[in-house]
């Protein structure tokens, strides 16, 4: 099936925009479906029409994985203010975010791969998958007091299928809807009056709310020295004692934190490839560690609580690199320089898929 015409594009964004002018945020639920559904319609999809079918347990996943660090308590430590776990419903605190909540007191696991190993994580995802089935899955396409059916249908139980067409569109637009979601999620927080006690005139709260936390970080760092050696991923001189961890694939294309997407460079290395992708020499050295260092990087993700999954960051990069060919992108190569992105690099990406 073909992709998507110019007109069905804009169709999609026009009503993805009346969606949310005209619906009924209640809790952040609908944010968090809208964020998980692209980004897997970016490591699932492909650049076609053709529709996307989805259990109900794998988005559950995903927002098991977008409220696990909002389920600890939120403290700016400003006068006047007292931590606790940020509300996330107009009425009683949000299903989901009450039963990771009660999960991360009864278990020692401190990040969500860790939780997947307890006993109790199947009746976690059972009960967190049956919330999401049952109301933002149920409610998310009524707006403006009707509903409009333009995203997805559900074709039987614990199943949802994106229309034809709606995949790419996700893929297309990812950036903006997770601009979009995330957006209207922090003022959703920020404007539930039994946050302010808690809030303030809190500025981080949308890096408390999706950003990796500084341990994990110095985790993965410490964990990429000892596989990778002491020289910078694109330059290759020594690194010395400060080193940052970059996303290969920058976090501003696709903010999820993936185990093989991260490389150690020179601050002054990642600061001028800043949010370009990077060229096919780097491309080409990025995809032979992928492979050949594939299960090293998955224990440096286990251990820091980052998803490892290396056909994940690798469909990732292949959708990254053909939507900046398609709109005439350029790549880093280093400082100053530049390169065109064309078919070179999508083939490099597309030649040899990495398996799971």
């Amino acid at each position: 099936m073909p992709p998507p015409s110019a007109e069905a594009q804009l169709a999609f964004l026009a009503k993805l925009q009346r969606l949310f002018a005209e619906g009924d945020f209640t809790a952040t639920y609908k944010f968090a479906l809208l964020i998980a559904l692209a980004d897997l319609a970016v490591e699932l999809g492909a650049d076609d029409g053709q529709a996307l079918e989805l259990s109900t347990r794998r988005i559950g996943q995903r927002f098991i994985g977008l409220y696990w660090q909002q389920a600890l308590a939120y403290g700016t430590g400003r006068p006047g203010t007292a931590a606790g776990i940020l509300v996330q419903n107009l009425g009683e605190q949000a299903a989901v975010l009450r039963a990771i909540a009660e999960f991360r007191a009864r278990s020692r696991a401190a990040t969500q791969q860790q939780a997947a190993l307890d006993p109790a994580y199947p009746a976690l995802l059972s009960s967190v998958s049956a919330t999401v089935s049952a109301q933002p899955l149920q409610y998310l396409q009524n707006f403006g007091g009707a509903t409009d059916a333009f995203l997805y249908e559900r074709p039987g139980p614990g199943r949802v299928r994106l229309l034809p067409g709606v995949a790419y569109c996700l893929r297309r637009f990812h950036p903006l809807v997770l601009q979009l979601a995330r957006s209207h999620w922090v003022s959703h927080i920020k404007s539930n009056r039994r946050n302010h006690a808690i809030l303030g005139d809190a500025g981080d709260l949308e890096d408390f709310l999706f950003s990796t936390s500084r341990q994990s970080l110095e985790a993965i760092g410490a964990g990429l020295r000892k596989l990778d050696g002491e020289r910078c991923f694109y330059c290759g001189l020594a690194l010395g004692t400060a080193a940052d961890v970059d996303h290969y694939v920058p976090f501003s294309l696709y903010p999820r934190d993936l185990a093989h997407n991260f490389v150690l460079a020179h601050p002054a290395c990642n600061r001028s490839k800043a949010d370009s992708l990077a060229g096919r020499d780097h491309l080409e050295r990025w995809l032979q560690r992928v492979v050949q260092q594939a299960d090293a990087l998955s224990e440096i993700g286990l251990s820091a609580g980052i998803a490892a999954d290396a056909a994940t960051s690798h469909r990732v990069a292949a959708w990254s690199y053909a939507s900046a060919a398609a709109s005439g992108g350029h790549a880093w190569l280093a400082r100053s320089l530049y390169e065109a992105i064309d078919q070179q690099h999508v083939e490099l990406l597309t030649a040899a898929p990495v398996q799971c």
